[in-house]
């Protein structure tokens, strides 16, 4: 998941206070019986914040998952829609009326009775607020009212059929917390825990501590509807980089170690009681380009080169960047050249351009600069037709080392074709901001992509691009400022084809017509490098099975079910998802939209990234 709105940069941590925090986090994983049991994680990112309506990076929605339930869940064998909260749901014969029956006895971490009052809250929330749908507005676009019947049935309305309403990936909020925060407030609340009780939650574990830059800790959450997990608390600790990641993880000190850099990951192959695992990810990196930054209303905004509003330019560019090389030279091949905006994990979705490949040829990239008459002057930098050089700004990210590594990368290239890059490094939070305002030309970074398409799609919507609120500028999903009327009409349709295959047909399409005006260069797929102690904890989930990620999946599936290896027996939650899949087998069969199951609707079997999202791999 990348970023659109402004998140804490890596904090850096003296060796000496590092040892510090692990004595302060670290509990042994199994011990005396008056001994919690801690699972810990290691992470290169603190997380950008815990307010669901603000955060973007992918690990904050992993611990927003931790802590707060859905309605319905992704399956960890295949995506396909599970019962969360909801065991149960059905639709009319039309598609217009969806009914959502909750489980019975639900409650909040804090013991309060947890019904369809919190989920029509949370949803209304979303409609009817501006700030609140910059993360969740695509699932809610085609509500037209949600309404709790009774204490365990909501009723939503649709005003046309869709396939999103299987996978509204939308957190649902306690409403005795949130309904004394107004809409000005939820811009600077940043529902931190207070006490030892914790944040107020519904998921299997409540975050009760925060340290920024230094960890975060979640205990089991008895209330839980899945009943209570195996292992009492989870800690995720914030790490400078992969080489102190890794040596914690040798030393013990962690358990599991996500998003490692490929030569820390091979590093860890041979060590003793850690097992590695390449997992298959969702993720891809890009070149952006800002094709002419404006408000949702069309409005101009920023100062990014008016030469980029050009596609020919930005095809011919297209054909400087060698993906190849960045796959093997940057992520030690860890990870396949990038072309469409759908990885192709999706494979139902993912658009292959085949023989129209912007495939790396500099000197076609030389016979499109001057076609379009960008000539050499005799600096070698070439000019635009109107007289304006092209020299441009590349902004990378100071915590990642793979995103340094590729403007350096995409820099030379660029120069070999008479394009002058000059590379700006700054934090995740600066360009953030520095993308929302539109003041850039290039910037690499990247997005986890959810399972089902919607989301990923909305973010080169019109719609999406910055607004302004108050007199200040905002912004939204959009970073290149790509807007295109047959595109938008194409996202409403793909957002009602109840067919699966019309739908991914829909998909592929929006998919070349953003790949042929390239507002990106997608640079790579790459996988999830991960690594854990495998002579302490076992009971890891893929997702996708069986290659998938074991953690920062969509959903939580390995934390309800991990347990030490020293139980005798699993213990927590490992039932609850066999259970749900149980119930998806009798619910999801009855659902009919139109005379076809709905049960077939998920496609390409999502950021966080879990992710969704703004990428977070390589922080360093």
């Amino acid at each position: 998941m990348q970023v659109r709105r402004t998140r804490l940069p890596v904090m850096l941590v003296s060796a000496a206070v590092t040892a510090l925090i692990a004595m302060a986090v670290a509990t042994p994983a199994s011990g005396a019986d008056d001994e919690p049991t801690t699972f810990t994680v290691g992470i290169k990112q603190d997380i950008d914040s815990l307010n669901p309506f603000t955060g973007i990076v992918s690990s904050a929605y992993e611990m927003y998952q931790m802590n707060y339930d859905t309605l319905t869940d992704y399956a960890a064998e295949d995506f396909s829609a599970q019962p969360a909260m909801a065991e149960s749901w059905e639709t009319s014969d039309d598609g217009l009326t969806w009914t959502y029956k909750l489980r019975s006895g639900m409650k909040w971490s804090d013991g309060e009775p947890l019904t369809a009052r919190d989920v029509e809250y949370s949803f209304n929330r979303i409609r009817n607020g501006r700030y609140e749908q910059t993360n969740y507005g695509n699932y809610v676009a085609a509500i037209t009212s949600v309404e709790a019947v009774d204490d365990t049935t909501v009723v939503m309305k649709v005003d046309k059929p869709t396939p999103v309403m299987l996978h509204l990936y939308v957190y649902i909020l306690p409403e005795h917390i949130w309904k004394d925060i107004d809409g000005k407030e939820v811009r600077k609340f940043d529902n931190e825990p207070e006490g030892p009780d914790g944040v107020v939650g519904s998921g299997p574990y409540i975050v009760t501590e925060h340290q920024k830059g230094q960890f975060l800790r979640f205990k089991a959450n008895p209330n839980y509807w899945g009943g209570k997990p195996a292992v009492d608390e989870v800690v995720f600790r914030v790490f400078q980089n992969d080489d102190s990641l890794a040596q914690a993880l040798r030393r013990g000190e962690i358990d599991f170690a996500d998003d490692l850099g490929s030569n820390v990951f091979e590093s860890l192959q041979d060590a003793e009681g850690v097992t590695t695992f390449d997992a298959k990810y969702s993720g891809f990196n890009e070149i952006a380009f800002n094709v002419g930054a404006a408000l949702d209303d069309g409005t101009p905004i920023g100062d990014g080169h008016p030469a980029l509003k050009d596609v020919k330019l930005r095809q011919a560019l297209s054909y400087a960047v060698d993906t190849e090389a960045i796959a093997e030279r940057v992520f030690g091949g860890h990870a396949t050249p990038g072309t469409s905006i759908i990885p192709d994990l999706y494979q139902d979705l993912h658009y292959d351009p085949g023989s129209s490949a912007f495939t790396f040829d500099p000197e076609r990239a030389k016979q499109l600069l001057d076609e379009a008459g960008y000539r050499e002057g005799s600096d070698g930098i070439r000019t635009s037709p109107e007289g304006r050089k092209l020299s441009f700004r590349l902004f990378g990210r100071s915590n990642s080392q793979t995103s340094q590594q590729t403007v350096q990368f995409v820099a030379g290239w660029f120069r070999d074709v008479g394009v002058e890059v000059k590379p700006k490094i700054v934090s995740e939070d600066a360009l953030t901001e520095i993308i929302g305002q539109g003041n850039f030309d290039l910037f690499e970074w990247g997005w986890v992509v959810e399972p089902d398409p919607n989301y990923q799609l909305s973010t080169f919507t019109c719609a999406n691009r910055s607004y302004k609120d108050g007199g200040q500028v905002y912004a939204n999903l959009s970073d290149s400022f790509f807007c295109d009327e047959e595109y938008d009409r194409l996202n409403d349709l793909q957002a009602e084809q109840i067919d699966p295959a019309e739908r991914a047909e829909t998909v592929k399409q929006m998919q070349q017509i953003v790949y042929e005006q390239a507002p990106y260069i997608v640079t790579v797929y790459y996988d999830n490098l991960q690594a854990y102690r495998s002579d302490r904890f076992e009971g890891f989930v893929p997702q996708p099975d069986p290659d998938g990620s074991l953690l920062f999946q969509y959903g939580t599936h390995s934390y309800r079910n991990i347990t030490p290896v020293s139980a005798e027996e699993p213990a927590g939650d490992g039932s609850s998802d066999q259970a749900a899949e149980e119930d998806d087998g009798s619910s999801n069969t009855a659902l009919v939209v139109g005379g076809i199951v709905v049960a077939a609707l998920v496609l390409g079997g999502v950021g966080y990234a879990l992710s969704r999202r703004r990428a977070d791999h390589d922080v360093e």
